[in-house]
Parts: C-alpha cells; structure tokens; sequence
C-alpha cells in the first residue's frame, strides 16, 4: 500500500487523476500493492477492478429460461415498519426479479 507523504493517510486510487482524499494530495503513475511472503521477499499483487459479490443460491424457478437455482437477497426498499425487498437472479440467464410482501 502507499501513503500520502503530505498527511500519512492510505491512498486509494478509483480514476486516472484521484489523490489523497484527505489533503488531495495527487499520485504521479499507478498505486501498486505489495506483499511479502518471507521476509525480505517482495511480490506484486494485481488489483482486481470488479466487485464480486457472494450470494446464497436457492430453489426458484426462473420465468424467463425455467432454470431452477437462483441467487436471493433482500434489501429494505421501503419505510422501516414495512416488509423488505426480496431480489432473485437466475444463474444461467441472470434474469433478475422482485417480490414484495
């Protein structure tokens, strides 16, 4: 990891021209990560861009290509006193639906 030399904060890098977020201190070329396996060893570690997400996988038949297995989370879409938002994404054809109760 890097840290900014102004201000000792972590610096993160989302876009070509992002700096420090406390002081906005800017980096010149890219933020490589590092690691060291044995001590004094060094290796570079490639920064993956996409976000992975891990969901449960239930049984539920999806409209769209009749695949039986689907990925399921909810999330509160409305006020606190009401019923969450359950979502399921088929695994073949990442058909993706709601149902609210």
């Amino acid at each position: 990891m890097e840290f900014c030399p102004k201000c000792g904060a972590v610096l993160i890098q989302k876009r070509k021209k992002d700096g420090c977020a406390r002081c906005n201190y800017l980096v010149k070329g890219k933020i490589k990560l590092t690691t060291s396996e044995k001590i004094g060893e060094k290796k570079e570690v490639a920064i993956i861009k996409k976000e992975t997400q891990t969901f449960p996988i239930i049984k539920e038949k999806c409209k769209e290509c009749g695949n039986d297995k689907a990925y399921f989370w909810t999330v509160q879409t409305r006020s606190g006193d009401e019923a969450e938002t359950k979502f399921f994404r088929c695994t073949k054809c990442e058909h993706t639906r709601r149902e609210y109760r």
